[in-house]
């Protein structure tokens, strides 16, 4: 007598899988409507403060005077290529100081029992509490016509050495508030190192610097480079502690700051910024495109 399998089930007994039970496509129809409830906050942080500003920037920067003529006398004017240039290379000389500084604090910090290391760290980090302003003020206090480094000049040679008031003063300022920032970092990617790996290097004869350079760098390298890639964003677009010390630095934030309230000419302001914020997002685009590649080297 002929045995016929049961609907449903294969011929070894065990229950026959249903068509759609593990179908990529109907699993992700019935997760889709969840993961645009959880998407939705973002598209709209998204949209509200991104696409709609940028959006409108683009609109007043072609509607002015020049239309979208605009944008070539940005990347053609002699002036504000010399201000694009002058915050690109302060932002990016405030970036490797700040991870030369940060990354030896950082690493010496993690790797050794300093009394009082909690104290110290949050002092290392208390900046980060402070707006630009204050940190301006700061830099005054210190190197400014009446400040400590001014008074101690007065003593010592009869004249009063200032510096606040320049691109020394504004460099002070960003390396003030910005290692904190990759300090941070620093610390918990030194955290994370294998130090198996330095030990064999060290029995194989490597130097202290050669187990820096070959072994401890490169496990860094993913931090450093996205850590330094905030730190010269930051830079590029920090306002506060520029106008606080001096309203005549030639520097791309200040020079949008002038062309939309000293000359009221709206269409160059905005034009300056998208111009900002595409070599800001051009850099931290690059740094995420070398971490990635950094982090899969090293894994």
């Amino acid at each position: 007598m002929a045995v016929f399998p049961q609907a449903g089930r294969q011929p070894g007994g065990s229950p026959k899988p249903s068509p759609t039970a593990h179908h990529p496509v109907t699993a992700m129809t019935n997760r889709s409507p969840s993961l645009f409830l959880f998407a939705l906050p973002a598209l709209v942080v998204f949209l509200a403060f991104f696409c709609l500003p940028m959006a409108r920037l683009v609109a007043v920067s072609i509607n002015g005077e020049q239309g979208a003529g605009v944008y070539w006398t940005v990347v053609s004017s002699p002036r504000y290529l010399h201000s694009l240039m002058v915050t690109v290379l302060l932002s990016a000389a405030v970036t490797l100081v700040t991870l030369v500084i940060a990354g030896i604090a950082g690493t010496f910090l993690q790797r050794n029992a300093v009394p009082g290391k909690s104290v110290l760290v949050a002092m290392l980090t208390f900046p980060l509490a402070f707006p630009g302003v204050v940190i301006g003020f700061m830099v005054i206090m210190l190197g400014g016509r009446n400040g400590l480094l001014a008074m101690v000049g007065d003593k010592l040679a009869g004249e009063r050495w200032t510096f606040a008031y320049g691109l020394a003063g504004l460099f002070v300022g960003y390396l003030y508030f910005s290692i904190p920032r990759v300090i941070l970092t620093v610390m918990a990617a030194v955290e994370k190192l294998d130090a198996s790996l330095e030990e064999a290097a060290r029995s194989l004869g490597a130097g202290p610097w050669r187990v820096v350079r070959d072994v401890m760098l490169p496990a860094m390298m993913p931090a450093m480079i996205s850590s330094g890639a905030i730190c010269f964003a930051t830079s590029m677009g920090a306002f506060g502690t520029a106008f606080t010390l001096a309203t005549q630095l030639d520097v791309l934030p200040l020079t949008i700051y002038n062309e939309f309230t000293n000359y009221a000419n709206f269409g160059m302001a905005a034009a300056l910024s998208i111009l900002l914020g595409t070599v800001t997002w051009a850099l931290l685009a690059l740094a995420r495109w070398f971490s990635g590649d950094a982090v899969a080297a090293t894994a």
